[in-house]
Parts: C-alpha cells; sequence; structure tokens
C-alpha cells in the first residue's frame, strides 16, 4: 500500500479528536504487512516487540489528556509516530510536540511519518541513556505516555507544568496524573512494557 491521502477535516469538528483521528489515517504508521488491518480495533506489531495502539484506547487516551491549541506536550514512547502527529494536529501551528523513543529503528520510522505528515511543530527523538523524558524542554502542558509500568514515573510527573496532566498506564490502569502527582483512575487497559534503563526512574 502506498501513502493514503488524508480525509479533510472539518472547518470547526464538533470533537477534535475525532478529526486529528480523520486526518491522520493510520495505516500511514504501520508496516506495509499491516497496512491491510488499520481498520481493525485493535493493536497491530510495527516490530521490535513494540505495537501501533488499539484506536479505541487512543482515541479514549487523548480525550483524556485534554489538549488545547497552543500546548507543549511530550510524547512518550512514540513508536511509530502516529500518536506524536494526533497530538500535533490537536496542539496545532502554534503547539509543540516532541515524541521520545528508545528503539533506534521506531526513531526513524517515527520520524520519516512526523515529517511526511507536514506537521513540522512536532518531531521525534531518541531516547538519551538514564534520562526519562525530555527534562531540557520541560515543562510541558501534556504528557502521554503509551507503555506501561509498575508506578507513576515520578521524573515525568515533574517535568508537567504548574497546570499541566499526564495520561500514564500503570499496572493494567490508565490513570490521569497532575503536576502534584495526585492520580484518576481512568479504566483497565492493555499495554507493552516501556523500555527504559534501569535507573531512568521506572522499574
Amino acid at each position: 500500500m502506498g501513502w493514503r491521502r488524508a480525509a479533510p477535516a472539518e472547518p470547526t469538528p464538533r470533537d477534535a479528536v475525532e478529526a486529528a483521528m480523520a486526518a491522520t489515517p493510520r495505516a500511514n504508521h504501520l508496516p506495509r504487512g499491516q497496512q491491510q488491518y488499520a481498520d481493525l480495533d485493535r493493536a497491530l506489531p510495527i516490530g521490535y516487540g513494540q505495537t501501533n495502539s488499539q484506536p479505541t484506547t487512543v482515541r479514549a487516551m487523548l480525550r483524556a489528556l485534554r489538549v488545547g491549541e497552543g500546548m507543549r506536550v511530550l510524547d512518550i514512547g512514540s513508536g511509530s509516530g502516529w500518536t506524536t502527529v494526533l497530538l500535533a494536529r490537536l496542539v496545532r501551528e502554534s503547539g509543540l510536540v516532541i515524541g521520545v523513543e528508545r528503539i533506534v529503528e521506531l526513531v526513524a520510522d517515527g520520524s520519516r511519518a512526523v515529517t511526511a505528515a507536514d506537521v513540522p511543530w512536532a518531531s521525534v527523538r531518541a531516547a538519551r541513556t538514564s534520562v526519562l523524558g525530555a527534562p531540557d524542554d520541560a515543562p510541558f502542558d501534556r504528557i502521554l505516555v503509551s507503555a506501561q509500568g509498575h508506578e507513576v514515573p515520578r521524573p515525568l510527573v515533574d517535568q508537567l507544568a504548574e497546570d499541566g496532566l499526564m495520561v500514564v498506564p500503570v499496572d493494567g490502569r490508565l490513570l490521569r496524573v497532575d503536576a502534584r502527582g495526585r492520580e484518576e483512575d481512568l479504566g483497565g487497559y492493555v499495554f507493552v512494557p516501556l523500555v527504559t534503563d534501569e535507573d531512568a526512574g521506572w522499574d
């Protein structure tokens, strides 16, 4: 399959997340052998033990994150770059999205996908050894984490702006966390484990 043309977004969409997803075909963020399954509501493999998350889950995470125009957003475990582009469409040109990924091959794949989506205010970079997130670029208004650990990662909470929010899976539960570390349980979900160094603050 070749690159798919995005569906035109409504000028004033009633649901910004739905408009972003309509403008960002999932197939453009899948390996060629998986593109035929893009419309299925399930996680799909993208190689290296990682997946492109189930659309229903992505939709729920983005709605829970409450992303607005002009926000600075950190996308942890950016993988195929799908969520990075979706976040870029939500923050628009006045915002900033940084995707961070630890698997070098996926950094390359995700970067190509973000470039092809023509959202120059978004980018994907390789995670730094022993560093969780992008502390040098903090604070962030929103942080999205697409892989799970066993506890809320304090280094990421510390990278939130004063009124910032993070959506993060922890032990099969999706949590919304504010800059004070207060947690709201959003329900049960399944995610791949976060790939991290032992000393990066998440074990």
